[in-house]
């Protein structure tokens, strides 16, 4: 079924419809509930009240830009909803790793390694791996990222250093990437 076919039949409330549209999406947008959620139960949990809201929305989408891109936005803020309602998001943060500031960007693993570092992004406390999902994966600016939480810019500047810190910490201790050598003198010349 075409995307097209598939748009005219949602608006018209067509089961159908519905269940390709749902089939098409949702292994990817699975994906980014996944990496909000506290596990797949919380995930598929997302997932289903944000095809509800696209099914309940699809009238707004005006065919400007990739419904994919459309649907990923309703998915997202559904996550970003559920934290904020289950205050999942009140986690107090580790600020233990605020010194950890820089992070190579060279080391980022190959794409034989995503799992493993999606599953050590997951080991984020929530505000952290939030805001890094957002900026990082998602590719919303700070300030937009501070809207969506009730936060300040700053702030979500701030987690996103210390979660890129505490990421690179994990990723480490687990071996999947090496030391850098250059963050050592770093450390101990701001200590």
């Amino acid at each position: 079924m075409t995307e097209e076919l598939m748009l005219a039949g949602c608006l018209k409330n067509n089961a159908a419809s519905q269940e390709a549209l749902y089939n098409r999406f949702s292994p990817r947008m699975l994906g980014v509930c996944y990496r909000f959620g506290k596990n797949r139960e919380d995930a598929e949990d997302m997932l289903q009240e944000g095809f509800i809201k696209v099914f309940t929305q699809i009238h707004q989408y005006r065919n400007e830009g990739a419904l994919e891109g459309w649907i990923r936005r309703i998915i997202v803020h559904t996550c970003i909803n559920n934290l904020k309602k289950n205050k999942k998001f009140a986690d107090s943060l580790d600020i233990i790793h605020a010194k950890s500031i820089y992070i190579n960007e060279e080391l980022i693993p190959s794409i034989m390694q995503a799992k493993q570092v999606v599953e050590c992004i997951r080991m984020l406390p929530i505000g952290y791996r939030t805001v890094l999902n957002l900026y990082a994966v998602e590719g919303y600016p700070h300030k937009e990222i501070a809207a969506m939480l009730d936060i300040e810019e700053s702030t979500s500047r701030s987690q996103y250093t210390r979660a890129k810190a505490m990421l690179e910490d994990i990723l480490v201790k687990k071996k999947i990437i090496q030391k850098p050598k250059d963050r050592i003198s770093l450390v101990a010349a701001q200590g």
